[in-house]
C-alpha cells in the first residue's frame, strides 16, 4: 500500500512561524546592539586619536622651544615662550618659538612661531609666516581639537615652582623647565600632560 506524505497541519505551521519570528527578532536586536557598540567604539577611537594628535603637536612645539623672542606688529618684543592663564572669556594662551624638524624645510635651524588658544570650544594652533611681524602679517589658524571646555597651562621655573604665567621676569629668552598642559573636553574627560624642556 502506498503511503502518501502528509503535509503540515495549520498548528504546526503557526508554531514554526512563531519560532522563526522570535529567532528573527533576537537576531535583529543582536545586530542592532553590535552596530551601536561599533559606533560607540568608533567615536571613542576618534576622540582618543584627536587628543593624541593635539598633544603630539603641543609636545613637538614645546620640546623644540628655542630662546628666540619675536616682534609683534607694533614692534614690541614678545618672549620666546609666553603663556597667560585662562581669562573669563576663554582658555589660556600659549606662544612658542620652536625649531622646525629637518624634514619640514630641509634646514634644522629654521625657527617658527606658533600660538595656541581656545576659541569657541576648539583648540586652535595659529601659525605665523614670519617671526618678526609687520602690520600686514596674517597668520593661519588650524583647529587641532574640538569640543574643548578647558585649556590650562602651568610653567615650572628654575627653582621647581609652578607658575600660572610665563615669563615671570622681564627676560624674554628664558624658557621654563617644564610646561604642564591640561585639556578638558565637553564630556568631562580631563587629561594633563607635562613636557620637559631640559
Amino acid at each position: 500500500m502506498n503511503r502518501r506524505l502528509r503535509g503540515f497541519t495549520l498548528i504546526e505551521l503557526l508554531v514554526a512561524l512563531a519560532i522563526f519570528s522570535v529567532a528573527s527578532m533576537l537576531a535583529y536586536k543582536a545586530m542592532g546592539s553590535a552596530m551601536q557598540m561599533q559606533e560607540r567604539l568608533s567615536g571613542e577611537n576618534k576622540r582618543w586619536r584627536d587628543l593624541s594628535l593635539a598633544f603630539s603637536q603641543l609636545e613637538q612645539d614645546i620640546k623644540m622651544a628655542a630662546g628666540r623672542p619675536v616682534r609683534d606688529d607694533r614692534n614690541n618684543v614678545m618672549p620666546a615662550l609666553s603663556g597667560v592663564p585662562a581669562q573669563t572669556d576663554g582658555g589660556a594662551e600659549l606662544g612658542v618659538s620652536s625649531l622646525r624638524q629637518v624634514w619640514q624645510t630641509g634646514a634644522a635651524a629654521d625657527v617658527v612661531r606658533h600660538d595656541y588658544r581656545l576659541n569657541d570650544g576648539a583648540l586652535e594652533q595659529i601659525a605665523w609666516p614670519v617671526l618678526d611681524r609687520s602690520y600686514r602679517t596674517e597668520p593661519s589658524g588650524t583647529v587641532i581639537l574640538e569640543n574643548v571646555r578647558v585649556f590650562e597651562l602651568r610653567f615650572m621655573d628654575a627653582n621647581g615652582q609652578w607658575q600660572i604665567k610665563w615669563p615671570v621676569t622681564a627676560e624674554k629668552t628664558i624658557l621654563p623647565a617644564a610646561v604642564e598642559v591640561t585639556i578638558e573636553l565637553n564630556d568631562g574627560l580631563r587629561i594633563t600632560r607635562i613636557f620637559s624642556l631640559r
